[in-house]
């Protein structure tokens, strides 16, 4: 691993960050783009990775004194044309979230001189040194403490108080930019496959989509779509209105139910509202559904394997809440007591890890001899297929990240399945929440999607990863899949 330079423009910044880490090499570079390119030039026959830190002017209103800035992109304002992309900003500035500072991301601008122009810069912040150190090694990135604003102009009283508190917001930085220099260096990344959305992920968000190009916004969706904070913003973005319940939507208004089900009741409550309802429903879901009915029908007691307080399980439960008892782990199976040991049948949560749910299957069979089983697997097909995935790539990597948002049931059991593959596993609903630390010392690490991640969120986290090094992407790819499902009639 090569050791990272701290280039500190000014003293007081050296002084400040002296001992940040074993893993960086602190350098006082001196102020201005002169000094600043004479050091590049110096730093690059190394090629080790360059971090700038120090205090920097704020070019707009909404960042205060003693903020934190770290450049997504650093330009050469009045300098030279171009400008220079920093692809691991969004994992340093969760870093530095992490210790409780006021972070920002977007472009800084280097200037010739103190006050040097920008009209009509769209740049968050303005320094003088950054857009010269960015030719001096790779990875690089930029951290600027601000002290001064448009608001708190730089030649005015109070600006050597906001320096004294922006050197200290510096030093406080040092933990973060030790994360980054140690995280540094070249990576393997194998991505599994299939992974991110399945059939009955991508016909719910479609659904909506349609309908609001159909009956235009608002639409209203009775809960989330699919379970991801990225494709329920998204559609807000557009005019899709989520509700918790029907009674919070107008009379007349257009009603879609999310991929997850819903119970006959929700169903009676949304067609008392006269408006249309559209059922954008997984077709495996549904399936769930009539094995529920046709078992109840039958006087069976139905063991539903899953989580009482997934929706999946609640709208499956709707239908026949009477004769249905949750069995949400290995100690219920052992326990449950049905009305008649004899006429008993179970069902699945269509998102369970497959191998914890066919252990308590198991149990269910071995105490009831006569328990009918569904005729094909609950499990759909898309989560035991990245379930498998999954754990082909766990079993040669230092790390997984799995990209789904905490809700989400089947990205949940990913995390779980490579774990239990003996390899540190973690959730992330994009690449802002990757920890460095998980990253420090992860030559090889394995991405997955769960079935309702979009897939450009996989993209993003492998171009982040190419900012703190040299990155060698394979798919490992298990099988292809080509199931689709029709859309509604209301939609089509």
């Amino acid at each position: 691993m090569s050791r990272a330079v701290l280039c500190t423009p000014l003293r007081v910044e050296q002084a400040a960050l002296r001992g940040a880490g074993r893993s960086l090499r602190v350098v006082h570079t001196g102020m201005g783009p002169r000094r600043a390119a004479t050091t590049a030039a110096t730093l690059s026959r190394n090629a080790d990775p360059v971090l700038v830190a120090g205090v920097a002017g704020a070019l707009t209103p909404h960042i205060h004194p003693g903020d934190v800035v770290v450049a997504t992109e650093v330009r050469a304002a009045e300098l030279s044309a171009g400008s220079v992309e920093v692809a691991s900003a969004p994992l340093l500035a969760g870093a530095l979230r992490r210790l409780g500072l006021t972070v920002h991301t977007g472009a800084i601008s280097s200037v010739s001189r103190i006050g040097g122009g920008i009209a009509g810069s769209d740049a968050l912040a303005v320094d003088m040194e950054s857009a010269q150190l960015a030719a001096a090694g790779a990875p690089f990135a930029v951290v600027r403490i601000i002290v001064d604003t448009p608001d708190h102009p730089l030649w005015q009283l109070g600006t050597v108080h906001r320096g004294v508190t922006a050197l200290r917001t510096l030093r406080a930085c040092a933990p973060a930019l030790e994360l980054w220099a140690a995280a540094t260096g070249p990576r393997e990344i194998l991505l599994a496959a299939p992974r991110s959305f399945c059939a009955g992920v991508a016909r719910a968000i479609d659904t909506v989509d349609r309908a609001l190009q159909r009956y235009g916004a608002p639409v209203y969706v009775r809960r989330q779509i699919v379970h991801n904070a990225h494709v329920v913003g998204e559609l807000q973005q557009r005019g899709a209105v989520f509700v918790d319940e029907v009674d919070q939507v107008p009379a007349g208004s257009v009603l879609v139910f999310s991929a997850h089900g819903v119970s006959p009741a929700v169903r009676r409550d949304a067609a008392a509202g006269e408006g249309t309802v559209i059922d954008a429903t997984c077709p495996l879901v549904t399936k769930v559904h009539s094995e529920i009915r046709r078992y109840a029908k039958r006087d069976n007691t139905v063991f539903l394997i899953g989580h009482a307080d997934h929706e999946e399980v609640q709208g499956s439960l709707g239908e026949a809440p009477d004769d249905v008892i949750v069995v949400p782990d290995v100690d219920t199976a052992y326990r449950v007591a049905p009305r008649d040991p004899s006429r008993v049948a179970y069902t699945m949560q269509t998102t369970l890890a497959v191998d914890e749910a066919e252990e308590i299957a198991g149990i269910l069979r071995d105490r009831f001899p006569t328990l009918t089983a569904p005729r094909t697997d609950d499990i759909c097909y898309a989560t035991t297929n990245r379930q498998r995935a999954v754990r082909a790539i766990a079993r040669e990597v230092d790390l997984v990240l799995v990209v789904g948002s905490p809700n989400s049931s089947n990205s949940v059991r990913l995390v779980e399945v490579a774990q239990r593959e003996g390899v540190p596993a973690y959730l992330v609903d994009d690449v802002t929440e990757i920890d460095l630390r998980a990253l420090v010392g992860a030559t090889r690490v394995g991405i997955t999607a769960g079935a309702s991640a979009p897939p450009h969120l996989v993209d993003e986290i492998v171009h982040c990863l190419g900012g703190l090094g040299p990155v060698t992407a394979t798919e490992s790819r298990l099988i292809d899949e080509d199931v689709t499902f029709a859309l509604p009639r209301e939609v089509v």
